[in-house]
């Protein structure tokens, strides 16, 4: 396979925000630029004007629906020019601007077409510029005067106090006393168009569109010779900028952004393929902090160019990421996952690739004023632009020296270590140790003969070598180091250090135990740990972290000469770490180089500095929790009283840092709720919904970087109580309380009544019942009582009877006895058994018995058949008692037969049908 590496064109530059017209919400092309005091940046847009204020874009829109061609702020009022109209847009106390036109207010009679496109002040008056004039606004006496021009007015410039304006292809003129003055009418001057007019060590310096520089003496014009020449003559510039520091920046039409130094010369070039969003820049301004903004075609761009930070951004992919670099013979050496690439220090000439060096560069060491270049193919020493391969064991992690042993170096490789040996002043491939075969990412020397390697899979190892390094003669593996990913090991001074995610911990001799350092262990942040690799840097004995928050690095203190920790604030999603392979190298003074996925980063550390930010607080929003609900603005500088429903309350707030590298945070709390800090967050708004009554004091702060705001912003509102929990509410509510007490008082009281009464009418039926239930059980035991008697009666009759029976049985047997046996005085006897047998008084007392058993029986049957005679009633009597005629007999004193004849003679009284039982008919009765 053929590999073909061409010159990576590229360079340095500083950091640069961008923003597409999608992220500010407006039209892609940008006019003019100014910042106001509060540090807000004001942008004429084709749409409207722009305001940012470092956290969010607002888009003003064009009180004619024109484009705003310029815009300039004085004090607190932001002037802009438009289509037919110039006015100012001042701030209401809600946090929004205001418009109003000076052009209606004035009267001013404007040209047709006329348009506003540069605006500038001096003292009280106001310079407004268009293609055909100049109108000049005192603002004390609210008067204009008009500087008109022969032909059409290509820009007005500012120098020093006075103003020119060039007319086109006739000449250079000057303002003074409200009227124009010609300067110069130089051929230059009228072939040429000005783009702007700046001083130089007292000299005026005019930049043309397409012929560069040309200095201004004694009203002549000659061109300003220097390097910069021969490149404007090729470009076309179409705005520009003295910066602070006398340097120019320039804005082409095609060919992006360059800078040129006080002296001539051009110090960067920056454009599309190396950053900006379009090579056409419209508008240029250095803000307050030095940033340079950049009104572009398409965009809008911001260069931090005194930043500490230089990036250089392998657009094309040639180079690769960046796994370490190395400064040798003024040479910057770069390793990458593509090779070794190589260029002069502090030039800004193109990269170029070593030949034979195709695939991972993993380190490069300068031993002995040798360059050693490990890579994936084996080991390599680079002299200037040529690379030589000295041994071809894959996979060069490291190359150390061995104390005692200067024609020795040992270097770590996938397949273990191995030994490099100088002879005959060539370094080559002598061994490699026999006994351990772990790839030796990180290894190092203990003493002369003793190695600590850590490998993040497999564990930490010491290992003891032979006098001879061809041999292991012992590998202990240490236990009381846990295996972590991530984690490295390096030596800082003397010192052996090994570092996770849990610290940095030292080795001490004495325990040949690693301890933890707990100065050095907050070089890691555990709270945004993203790697455990520290680097050691032995030319400004610097250590060197990394976490996704920031760097840190350990320095020792000149006044203590202890390790103290400095904090870089420097986020990993910035930075683009290869991770795990981080690298930091000295190029010279305070620089350092720090390798990237797209290239890589110098710092300057003396280019650091505290700044201070303060926090502002731009609009509060209410709403209620209606859907479609209109948000109207609060007026900030009063302490409001909210309505009930008014209780969907956003804040927006803001940090006007404009650095690409620091970039603000946000932290706030709502006391009266939420009384704690919240996390820190970039979003510049919060939005509380559904806020319950009472009082609230709202309170944010923010940080770039390490560094806090100066002040904590606070806003006290209160959100009123619901209706139905106001005073007058409240009121109500006691009123419908005691109504509604009285009303349930009455309810009750008579409720209770009616109860009382159903109670008492339940209780007297219940009484009733029992006295009626106590009746029939009075009923039911004198009935029970009756019919005891009644049996009582029947067994007594039926006793009785029986007697009666027996005694006549007995008397009648008696009687026929005698009446066998002879005597004189039998017959005597006799006449008293026929009187004791026909005595009335047995029926009688039978009578009586009868009818106690069977109350009214007789009295029945005689209205039932009145025919009936007294020995009839007693026969019926007899044969009520269910008794036979044979039991009748002896009753009637006669015989059965007799008996039968009396039951005949009565059924035929009663008039008794042959089939009827009459003695079933008696029972019934």
């Amino acid at each position: 396979m053929c590999l073909f590496f061409l010159n990576a064109t590229t360079q340095e530059r500083p950091p640069i925000n961008v923003f597409y017209p999608e992220d500010y919400g407006a039209e892609p092309q940008n006019w003019s630029i100014s910042q106001a005091n509060s540090r807000f940046i004001y942008i004429a847009n084709s749409k409207g004007l722009l305001e940012y204020n470092g956290a969010k874009w607002t888009v003003y829109d064009s009180p004619n629906q024109t484009n705003i061609r310029s815009v300039h702020v004085i004090d607190s009022l932001v002037y802009t020019g438009s289509y037919h109209d110039f006015g100012f847009w001042k701030k209401n106390n809600y946090g929004a601007l205001k418009y109003t036109s000076i052009s209606k207010s004035l009267k001013v009679d404007l040209l047709e077409d006329e348009e506003f496109w540069n605006i500038m002040s001096i003292d009280n008056s106001i310079l407004f510029q268009s293609l055909d004039r100049i109108i000049i606004f005192n603002k004390v006496t609210s008067s204009y005067n008009i500087i008109n021009s022969p032909t059409k007015i290509s820009r007005l410039f500012k120098v020093d106090s006075s103003f020119y304006f060039q007319s086109l292809n006739n000449g250079l003129y000057k303002i003074e006393n409200g009227n124009s003055v010609l300067v110069s009418n130089d051929v230059i001057i009228k072939n040429n168009v000005i783009v702007n007019i700046f001083t130089s060590n007292g000299v005026p310096i005019i930049l043309t569109q397409d012929n560069g520089f040309f200095q201004l003496i004694n009203n002549q014009l000659k061109p300003w010779i220097s390097s910069a020449s021969a490149v404007l003559k090729n470009i076309s510039v179409f705005s520009s900028i003295q910066l602070k520091d006398g340097s120019f920046v320039l804005g082409t039409i095609s060919n992006g952004l360059i800078h040129i130094t006080q002296n001539g010369d051009v110090n960067y070039k920056i454009n599309q393929s190396n950053g900006l969003t379009n090579n056409t820049i419209l508008a240029l301004y250095e803000d307050i902090d030095n940033n340079i903004w950049l009104g572009l075609d398409n965009g809008i761009n911001c260069i931090n160019i005194k930043s500490p930070y230089h990036i250089y951004y392998d657009y094309s992919g040639m180079i690769g990421s960046v796994y370490t670099s190395k400064v040798y013979n003024n040479m910057l050496y770069l390793g990458t996952n593509q090779g070794l690439f190589c260029k002069p220090l502090y030039s800004n000439e193109n990269v170029e690739f070593l030949e034979g060096t195709q695939g991972q560069v993993w380190c490069l060491d300068i031993i002995d004023n040798t360059l050693f270049c490990g890579h994936n193919s084996g080991t390599f020493i680079v002299n200037n632009k040529q690379a030589t391969k000295i041994a071809n064991v894959q996979g060069t992690w490291q190359i150390k020296p061995i104390s005692n042993h200067k024609d020795l170096l040992i270097q770590g490789n996938y397949n273990g270590l191995n030994i490099l040996e100088k002879n005959n002043g060539q370094w080559q491939f002598r061994n490699k140790i026999k006994g351990f075969d772990i790839s030796s990412r990180f290894f190092e020397f203990i003493d002369s003969n003793s190695v600590y390697l850590v490998h993040e899979y497999k564990g930490s190892f010491s290992i003891k070598i032979d006098k001879e390094f061809t041999k292991t003669v012992q590998v202990n593996q240490d236990s009381s180091m846990p295996i972590k990913l991530n984690s490295s090991l390096t030596k800082h001074y003397s010192d052996l250090l090994y570092s996770n995610n849990k610290g940095v911990f030292k080795y001490k001799r004495d325990s040949n135990k690693f301890a933890k350092d707990s100065v050095l262990s907050r070089l890691i942040d555990k709270d945004n740990f993203s790697s455990g690799v520290i680097v050691s840097d032995s030319l400004t004995n610097k250590l060197w972290s990394f976490s996704a928050q920031g760097i840190k690095y350990a320095t020792l203190s000149s006044l203590s000469g202890e390790n103290s920790i400095k904090s870089i604030s420097f986020s990993e999603d910035l930075r683009k770490d290869v991770l795990h392979y981080e690298s930091v190298t000295h190029i010279g003074n305070q620089k350092y180089l720090f390798g990237s996925t797209t290239g890589y980063i110098v710092l300057d550390l003396d280019k650091l500095g505290n700044k201070n930010h303060d926090i502002t607080l731009n609009q509060i929003k209410v709403s209620t929790s209606q859907v479609n609900d209109t948000i109207k603005l609060v007026d900030i500088t009063a302490n409001p009283k909210f309505e009930n429903n008014e209780n969907n309350i956003q804040f927006s707030y803001s940090i006007s840092e404009f650095s690409k590298i620091q970039k603000p945070e946000y932290q706030y709390k709502l006391e009266g709720i939420y009384n704690t800090w919240s996390d820190w967050s970039s979003s510049g708004t919060v939005l509380f919904k559904n806020l319950p009554f009472g009082d609230y004091t709202f309170s944010v702060r923010g940080r770039v970087g390490y560094q806090f705001t100066e002040s904590t912003k606070s806003y006290t509102f209160h959100i009123q109580r619901p209706w139905y929990l106001s005073n007058l509410a409240f009121a109500l509510y006691l009123l419908t309380l005691l109504l509604f007490t009285l009303l349930m008082h009455t309810i009750y009281k008579r409720y209770y009544r009616k109860q009382r009464e159903r109670l008492m009418l339940r209780t007297t039926r219940e009484l009733n019942l029992k006295e009626l239930e106590n009746k029939q059980q009075l009923m039911r035991f004198k009935n029970d009582k009756l019919r005891e008697d009644i049996e009582t009666k029947n067994r007594e009759l039926g006793i009785s009877t029986m007697n009666l029976i027996k005694k006549n049985e007995f008397l009648n047997t008696i009687k026929k006895e005698l009446e066998n046996v002879e005597g004189k005085n039998l017959n005597k006897v006799i006449k008293i058994i026929d009187k004791n047998l026909n005595n009335s008084d047995d029926w009688n007392l039978f009578q009586e018995a009868f009818n106690n058993a069977d109350k009214d029986f007789l009295k029945k049957i005689k209205t039932l058949h009145p025919s009936l005679t007294a020995n009839d009633l007693r026969l019926c009597a007899y044969l009520r008692l269910n008794l036979s005629s044979k039991e009748i007999a002896p009753l009637l004193n006669i015989s059965t037969r007799s008996v039968e004849v009396k039951r005949y003679r009565l059924r035929k009284k009663m008039d008794l049908s042959h089939e009827s039982s009459l003695t079933n008919y008696i029972l019934e009765i």
